[in-house]
């Protein structure tokens, strides 16, 4: 009967590592979609080597960070369990993955291919480990610390804060310090600044990619649970809820653009993360709501106002919603609520501003001492030309090196 549970248990954690394994198509195509057509090819390329490396960097280093498990113990500690562990490091690993992801979507068109690629084995390697380590595994003794302040731990079951706002706070960072797109934002003959709309090349694949996600995320969140006894329908019901509020405010907000409208859904879901296993359904509807409503204002005034070239809106989508969603299980998880309860707000406020700061002054010391060191920005000739040239002269036949 043990091995007949772990087998299932190890079945389940590896149908939910794929799922969110297939949200990285979902994160390529929704940048492809959204860059110039001349950078396509970098948004593809760079999602799925940034996966690689991340792999690598989880692997060896980040891992061991997060949770103190090596897998270099002998070959019977590999298959114990019908290697469950091994699987649920594939699974995390794919959570882990989506830190570079996200940070992509903000960088675009203009950020050199191999300082991103160091960047990715450190955040992966170390970064985010050590948060993760904080939330999910005890770290640090800074869940007990908030216990005793809050009378309850931070509660983040499927990493609204862990993964969605600390990917975006680094993404944030890395923004600030590369600088808006050439051509972004002209003056005018009077000195104004002026907004130069650079719109997406595709709407089907930002579209394409958006669902991918949406998909994925039941898994991302279900699979949370991580053994099969744990399992909740009350996740997926509240995953669902979250995302149709977020549409729907997007869409009316956003005033039927097509980049809010598939942008919604994905507000909805990063928000819902945090608190998808304590929510009511109609408490997971509001958040899921305000998440879309958060995406649309804070993206026009990023980009328009702050002249903050964040080309996917991963600040705001990611980052300030992944906030909103951590600060909100504290609210619609208690049983006041609908809820059912085992959460603090003080507790979520706590290790939501922890986990931001922390993100936040990563992100700046990363890409800052990579931006001293090696540079990060593409020359104005290989920015005009499409992107990092090294990318698209993989596989290029004598001819293409031609018309490059």
């Amino acid at each position: 009967m043990d091995a007949m549970r772990q087998g299932a248990d190890a079945l389940f954690i590896l149908l939910g590592a794929v799922m969110v394994l297939a949200m990285h198509a979902g994160f390529a195509f929704l940048e492809l979609g959204t860059v110039r057509k001349k950078n396509q090819v970098n948004a593809l390329v760079k999602i799925l080597v940034d996966f690689a490396v991340s792999t690598i960097a989880y692997f060896f280093v980040g891992y061991t960070v997060a949770y103190g498990v090596s897998f270099f113990t002998g070959a019977e500690a590999l298959a114990a369990k019908n290697g469950y562990e091994l699987v649920k490091f594939f699974f995390l690993l794919t959570f882990a993955a989506a830190i570079p992801a996200i940070v992509s979507g903000g960088i675009a068109e203009r950020a050199r291919f191999g300082p991103q690629l160091i960047a990715t084995a450190v955040l992966v390697g170390l970064v985010y480990p050590l948060f993760e380590g904080v939330a999910w595994n005890q770290r640090f003794g800074i869940q007990a610390w908030i216990q005793g302040l809050a009378g309850a731990e931070f509660h983040d079951f499927a990493g609204s804060v862990v993964v969605h706002a600390v990917g975006g706070w680094i993404g944030l960072a890395a923004v600030l310090l590369l600088g808006a797109r050439r051509g972004r934002y002209r003056k005018d003959g009077e000195g104004n600044v002026r907004t130069s709309a650079h719109p997406p090349s595709s709407i089907p694949f930002l579209a394409l990619g958006a669902w991918i996600l949406v998909v994925g995320w039941f898994g991302f969140n279900v699979m949370s649970a991580q053994t099969l006894d744990k399992a909740s329908g009350l996740v997926a019901v509240n995953s669902l809820m979250a995302m149709v509020g977020g549409t729907l405010v997007a869409v009316l907000l956003g005033r039927n653009d097509p980049g809010f409208a598939h942008n919604g859904p994905l507000a909805g879901l990063v928000a819902v993360c945090a608190g998808s296993d304590v929510m009511h359904p109609a408490g997971a509807l509001v958040v899921g709501g305000v998440a879309g409503a958060i995406f649309v204002a804070m993206f026009t005034l990023t980009q328009n106002r702050w002249k903050i070239d964040d080309v996917l809106g991963v600040w705001p989508l990611h980052g300030l919603c992944g906030a909103w969603g951590g600060i909100a299980c504290g609210v619609f998880g208690q049983q006041a609520f609908g809820g059912l309860g085992g959460v603090a707000f003080g507790a979520q406020l706590i290790g939501t501003l922890i986990g931001v700061a922390w993100a936040f002054g990563a992100g700046l010391a990363v890409y800052g001492v990579l931006k001293l060191a090696v540079g990060l920005r593409l020359s104005a000739e290989e920015e005009f030309d499409g992107a990092d040239l090294s990318i698209h002269r993989i596989g290029a036949t004598p001819e293409r090196e031609a018309a490059w």
